[in-house]
């Protein structure tokens, strides 16, 4: 039985993103390519679940994992998302789902030794009450709050409350949010109060990404980070680069600090190019040395 020190879950997507200027870009995209990436990258063994139509199996070429590190969950459909942004730091935007991949099952995960389970979703329907359960009892669990909020309404991305987060947050070691988000789950428009907030809810180790900072709270301390990018090239898949960086380094043995930095300097440096994260550790370490010093 191969062994992993993370294992993401979610589906992948082919992705039409037009910038404020109006030139159109098609990639592939979805949490779990960004979050994979960036993890493998680290050094950590990472396995990626990924949720796509077998007739995209090219979808996977995206993915630098080894073939035997990654595997397709069969899906009715591939998700396919428009993505257009208006304004140059790619902060306002207008997402819209033409197309969404059917829930993943707990028993298409495959049953690899791993410390962590990251359900990388994408819009709320990927993931079910079951699989959440059955990969906590697996092992530590992660999760993108967006897989939970994020409602695909005839096409158009609409955001609600997680009507179980009370019940099911207390599974997740580590739970993922950006600004909106945390707002949406808590009701607090400050960033370090709806992490706190968060954590009373039973989540155990809060991550919310910001434009300006990433944040953790443990339920003991803050640690912030600020993002250093030159530009915004690559803002897409900004949360979940980070995520995976953070997560990798967490489970190799590293502190919240150390992760956050790495995994805050892994995420600037990403944003300045288009895709998913194609650098090695020593690039990103080289990129903290330069920038955060």
């Amino acid at each position: 039985m191969n062994a992993y020190d993370v294992m993401i879950i979610g589906p992948a997507t082919r992705d039409i993103n037009i910038d404020y200027t109006g030139v159109e870009d098609r990639r592939v995209g979805g949490a779990v390519s960004f979050c994979a990436a960036s993890a493998a990258a680290t050094g950590a063994k990472v396995f990626a679940a990924v949720k796509i139509h077998p007739d995209d199996a090219d979808i996977m070429d995206e993915i630098p994992l080894s073939d035997c590190d990654k595997i397709i969950l069969p899906a009715v459909r591939t998700t396919l998302m428009r993505n257009e942004y208006f304004t140059q730091d790619r902060e306002r935007r207008q997402s819209n789902c033409l197309a969404q991949s059917d829930t993943v099952q707990l028993s298409e995960i495959p049953n690899h030794s791993c410390k962590i389970y990251h359900l990388a979703g994408l819009l709320y329907g990927d993931f079910s009450e079951t699989l959440i359960r059955g990969l906590a009892d697996r092992g530590k669990l992660s999760a993108d709050a967006q897989g939970f909020l994020r409602h695909n309404v005839d096409g158009n991305m609409e955001f609600f409350d997680w009507k179980d987060k009370e019940k099911l947050l207390p599974f997740f070691s580590f739970l993922k949010v950006d600004a909106l988000e945390a707002e949406i789950l808590t009701g607090e428009a400050d960033r370090v109060a709806a992490a706190k907030k968060l954590h009373a809810m039973g989540a155990h180790e809060i991550l919310l990404s910001h434009n300006k900072e990433m944040l953790i709270f443990d339920g003991n301390a803050v640690y912030t980070c600020p993002v250093k990018a030159r530009n915004l090239r690559g803002r897409t898949g900004r949360g979940d680069t980070f995520t995976g960086a953070y997560l990798a380094m967490r489970q190799m043995g590293d502190d919240i600090e150390t992760a956050l930095k790495y995994a805050t300097a892994c995420v600037s440096l990403k944003m300045e190019s288009v895709g998913v994260f194609r650098g090695t550790r020593e690039d990103v370490e080289a990129y903290y040395a330069e920038f955060y010093h």
